[in-house]
């Protein structure tokens, strides 16, 4: 440790030449490690984040499938009266709360009329994506998404082709299912196909887009389940998945970055004050990202 002090005197006294040959302490290392810390710091919020928007995303698709069923009025309508207590326990913030709720209606939080609109993107890295949103301004909305992508790497761009429209419909049951009982069911209802889930008390069950309704009445007085949801929604061909697992971790970090944005309804704009990227707060313009990545 001397010998180590008496070469950093050396190398760094103004009045006395480095000697020949003698190599000054480096601190590459320190700010290696300074440098791998906060990379870790972010892929660590990037991931908190992922799950955050991943859990907003869901409490504001089940409030407005609660208004589509029941109405948007808490008092009358239960199951929305206990979504809303639920979402508030969890930290789903009030004014989401509202903006799912008038987006169950078809209205904006202004009470104008929602338009939908599709937009088909490439992200980062070479993933394709169907973006679906409801709002009261497309052009606005266009203009948002496209600026979200641009600063992500992304692009919009014809996808709708590596994808196939399929009705989805979730149903709910008391007790645990098997798999072999109600296999018979889905397959003479006409499904194309079926998951249980983790929990064995949920199913969800794939259908033609213009087959969904009748599978979904079919399916729920044959088994006596419950309908939880039922919504058309984009499912990637399997011949264009994309395979994630053994991609580089910034990769995968990037993808799951632009995807927690867009799931968490908080659209990207360029800041006219400093030119960045930030949140705009209120603007709760999509409602669903399906991309072909796993």
């Amino acid at each position: 440790m001397a010998a180590a002090r008496r070469c950093w005197c050396v190398v760094n006294n103004p009045r006395i030449s480095t000697p020949v040959g003698l190599r000054s302490l480096s601190t590459a290392q320190v700010l290696a490690s300074g440098h791998n810390r906060w990379s870790k710091i972010k892929h660590d919020k990037i991931k908190i984040d992922a799950v955050r928007s991943k859990e907003r995303a869901q409490w504001s698709r089940s409030i407005q499938e609660a208004v589509k069923k029941n109405g948007g009025d808490p008092t009358s309508n239960s199951e929305l009266s206990t979504l809303v207590a639920q979402a508030k326990k969890s930290g789903f913030p009030k004014d989401l709360i509202e903006r799912a709720i008038a987006k169950g209606k078809g209205l904006s939080l202004s009470g104008d009329p929602l338009q939908t609109i599709t937009v088909e993107a490439m992200l980062p890295p070479s993933v394709s994506a169907i973006i679906e949103c409801q709002t009261d301004n497309k052009k606005r909305t266009l203009e948002d998404l496209r600026l979200l992508l641009k600063g992500a790497g992304g692009m919009i761009t014809p996808t709708s082709h590596l994808f196939d429209r399929k009705g989805h419909i979730m149903l709910e049951s008391k007790g645990e299912l098997e798999e072999e009982q109600i296999m018979e069911h889905v397959i003479e209802a006409g499904a194309l196909d079926m998951e249980l889930g983790k929990d064995r008390r949920s199913l969800s069950v794939y259908t033609n887009p213009n087959e969904m309704a009748s599978i979904a009445q079919s399916l729920s007085a044959s088994l006596g389940l419950n309908m939880g949801s039922s919504e058309i929604i984009w499912v990637a061909r399997p011949e264009f998945v994309v395979d994630m697992e053994e991609a580089e971790e910034e990769p995968r970090l990037a993808l799951d970055e632009i995807i927690s944005k867009l799931q968490c309804s908080l659209i990207s704009a360029l800041s006219p004050a400093k030119g960045e990227i930030g949140q705009i707060e209120g603007d709760s313009s999509v409602q669903a990202v399906y991309h072909n990545a796993v």
